[in-house]
């Protein structure tokens, strides 16, 4: 499992659009890829369970991929994150 911490700069946190976009990004994997706030974790593919994480600006996120592609998926996920959020 490869993972790495994010803390969020978009002022709006992860809201519908850039959620949406990452639930796309996640599902180009087959890694499992997961998303971590305050000891809950959701999977990255669904839009709804990301949104009920409700993460704000300045929130630390932890981002996780485990399978196959584990490596190609964590380095593509912080790519976006340091871009979109």
């Amino acid at each position: 499992m490869k993972q790495f911490l994010y803390t969020i700069t978009d002022p709006l946190g992860i809201h519908a659009r850039p959620a949406g976009l990452l639930a796309k990004e996640a599902k180009k994997f087959g890694a499992a890829c997961t998303i971590t706030k305050d000891g809950q974790t959701k999977k990255l593919t669904q839009l709804m369970m990301i949104m009920s994480l409700g993460v704000k600006q300045g929130d630390t996120v932890t981002i996780a991929a485990d399978g196959a592609d584990e490596d190609v998926a964590i380095e593509a996920l912080e790519a976006f994150f340091k871009s979109n959020l």
